[in-house]
């Protein structure tokens, strides 16, 4: 069982949701990356999402377009980012998600990609526009590193692609709350337990929620369903506040997340 396998099982024995922030990796510089990640831990992350600066990041919105701009101009890159990954190894065992666009792993090929990202202490990997009929050599790159591939379901996924994700995605799914990019407001959708349901019928693998989450109150509302709760733009925008404005925020998302 993988890390974040492990992690999800100890935390469905005490019945618990996951906590899964997300931060861009290098926003301001990589330094700041390792604070925050410290930070996360501290609050009560249970997997942190760590996102690769990518010129042209068409699933995000303006918050984190703009802090994949500020890290690119910080000069850093993939193979950054796993180095980065396998220094913060030293101080911490907190399962660790590389979010990354397709090009990327391409330029840097994908069976080096899979080998030095779990060699540095990655545990898995989400590619949102590489669905997984089309990942099939990275898939197999994947498997035989014990590496996690996290595939999205959308609220307008049909029949046959819950089945495709079900299948292929190993540590979670990640479900897409809203029919959008990352940073817009959530606008709950009254079926989501339904189709969380659904894809439970196809799969044992937990769900993870994502996608304009930003108030704890959304935070516990969604945890209602799902076996992990992900919030990403919201805490960007807040990495430039003070530390222990930023720290508060978290808790209260902690806490709000049963």
């Amino acid at each position: 069982m993988s890390r974040i396998g492990r992690t999800f099982k100890r935390i469905r024995e005490k019945k618990g949701k996951a906590f899964i922030p997300y931060i861009m990796a290098g926003d301001p510089d990589l330094n700041r990356t390792v604070q925050l990640v410290k930070m996360l831990e501290d609050c009560g992350a249970d997997i942190i999402e760590l996102g690769v600066p990518f010129s042209d990041p068409l699933a995000d919105g303006p918050t984190i377009q703009k802090a994949a701009q500020r890290a690119l101009r910080e000069g850093v890159t993939l193979g950054g980012v796993i180095d980065l990954v396998a220094d913060l190894r030293k101080v911490t065992q907190i399962p660790i998600i590389l979010m990354t666009y397709y090009n990327p792993v391409f330029r840097y090929g994908e069976e080096r990609f899979v080998r030095d990202a779990s060699a540095a202490g990655v545990d898995g990997m989400i590619v949102p526009d590489l669905p997984p009929d089309e990942a099939g050599v990275l898939r197999k790159y994947a498997r035989k590193a014990a590496f996690d591939t996290i595939f999205l379901l959308a609220p307008t996924s049909t029949e046959e692609r819950i089945r495709t994700v079900a299948r292929a995605s190993t540590g979670f799914i990640y479900y897409v709350s809203i029919t959008g990019i990352t940073g817009a407001k959530l606008s709950m959708d009254p079926a989501i337990g339904s189709h969380i349901s659904r894809i439970r019928q196809e799969s044992r693998t937990p769900v993870a929620v994502g996608f304009g989450i930003s108030t704890p109150e959304e935070a516990s509302a969604v945890s209602r369903f799902a076996d992990g709760v992900i919030i990403g733009s919201a805490i960007v925008k807040r990495t430039e506040e003070p530390d222990e404005d930023l720290k508060a925020y978290l808790l209260s998302l902690r806490g709000a997340i049963a």
